[in-house]
């Protein structure tokens, strides 16, 4: 298959499998060339499942083939985190202690990705319990950034966001406590989302500790892709309740109420004595609120209204001890 399939957006691939212009077995069959060919420099792929997902790719082309499309993902070969549970794979959270866990159901937010036709066919490596801005850990190793192999790639969904830009997967699911999917995002130039709280179910995921049914504090799941139609695509698919929760609780979001640019005002919080910015970066905030301004936005400069940052930074600090604390074991 063309290159030019492996860096097309998830929104245009599932429109040509569904019309049978692409095929699954084909895509998946491009993209595990490209994870063997370009992987063990940059070491964002660490477990697949090469048999399941064959199968499933050559049961997707049989169905379009029959005239039946299994969903909006249809047989779109995509990777997870290794944070969550996905049957055939280990899901070890980079932890030695989880190397040879393997669950045997699929968390609900990757239950809702396959539901809608996805094939996982790879996990993506993750720091120590998912808990740092780098992504190494003594089952996989170090993870490196596809742009510059000499730096990080981010963490905590690091592998993540170095398979969307290394082409190795078009969608990615990760998770995001203290900046686990934004900084990833960030550092290799992928969109990355981290939604409200509770609005994409945390169960089967690690940390919290294995079989946990409620849904931690501060932590959240969330899309990567190439794209923000891809995050759009991908958001819509993992809104919903955890199965406990689902009898008696839905999640309903609003339709987007701007339609253009000049709809929006934006705060640029860019200088604060806690948080200083290196004035390279100064300068490019500069230049955006300029661009911003040209296109119509209406842009404010300073702190939010009644928040002070060393108050906010001490007590989220406090809560994210607290959530670490309890989710990772003494044990590694």
């Amino acid at each position: 298959m063309s290159r030019k399939w492996i860096y097309q957006p998830a929104s245009e691939l599932t429109g040509k499998l569904r019309a049978g212009e692409i095929g699954s077995r084909d895509l998946l069959e491009a993209y595990i060339e490209r994870v063997e060919e370009h992987n063990p420099a940059i070491n964002a792929v660490v477990a697949r499942n090469l048999e399941d997902a064959r199968k499933h790719a050559d049961q997707a082309d049989q169905a379009i083939g029959r005239g039946e499309v299994l969903g909006r993902l249809h047989g779109l070969p995509l990777t997870i985190k290794d944070t969550w549970e996905v049957p055939g794979m280990a899901c070890t959270a980079g932890a030695p202690l989880f190397r040879d866990h393997y669950p045997k159901s699929a968390a609900p937010a990757v239950k809702r990705l396959q539901n809608d036709g996805a094939i996982i066919f790879g996990k993506t490596n993750v720091p120590l319990f998912a808990s740092d801005i780098q992504s190494y850990n003594r089952i996989y190793g170090t993870t490196n950034n596809p742009w510059d192999v000499r730096l990080t790639p981010g963490g905590s969904s690091g592998g993540a966001a170095a398979a969307l830009a290394a082409g190795f997967t078009s969608l990615g699911l990760g998770s995001d406590l203290a900046g686990s999917i934004r900084i990833p995002a960030h550092y290799c130039g992928v969109y990355g989302h981290k939604p409200s709280h509770g609005v994409i179910s945390l169960q089967g995921h690690i940390p919290g500790p294995l079989g946990t049914l409620g849904e931690p504090p501060l932590a959240v799941a969330g899309p990567m892709a190439r794209s923000a139609d891809d995050l759009e695509l991908m958001l819509d698919i993992l809104v919903g309740p955890s199965p406990e929760l689902s009898p008696g609780w839905e999640v309903r979001l609003p339709p987007a109420g701007k339609e253009s640019l000049r709809d929006y005002r934006v705060l640029m919080w860019t200088e604060d004595p806690m948080c200083p910015v290196d004035d390279s970066m100064q300068q490019q905030y500069r230049d955006l609120k300029q661009r911003l301004q040209e296109a119509g936005v209406k842009v404010d400069s300073g702190a939010p209204t009644d928040v002070d940052l060393e108050h906010l930074y001490a007590t989220y600090m406090r809560q994210l001890g607290g959530v670490i604390g309890t989710a990772n074991p003494k044990r590694l």
